[in-house]
């Protein structure tokens, strides 16, 4: 998931073509959370899609690392890095 902190010029226009962001105002929290959530899980599809994967694969991957990141967290150790 981490990602070089230097941007070249493609990876601009690549983030400008996949990366969508989610208006701020007029949303309560948990609207918020989950337009977020929403838009980024449709930005890492699109992408998935244009290098080819098919719409199975996209799904397999998109499940797995949710769960993976649903299985590691740990609200004490979260609600005390907060």
């Amino acid at each position: 998931m981490a990602e070089s902190s230097k941007e070249s010029p493609k990876d601009s226009s690549d983030h400008d073509l996949f990366v969508t962001e989610f208006p701020k105002k007029g949303f309560g929290i948990v609207d918020y959370l989950q337009g977020r959530m929403h838009f980024a899980l449709m930005d890492q599809m699109k992408l998935m899609s244009k290098s080819g994967m098919k719409q199975e694969q996209i799904k397999d991957a998109i499940i797995k690392t949710v769960t993976e990141i649903v299985d590691n967290f740990e609200p004490e150790k979260e609600s005390e890095s907060s």
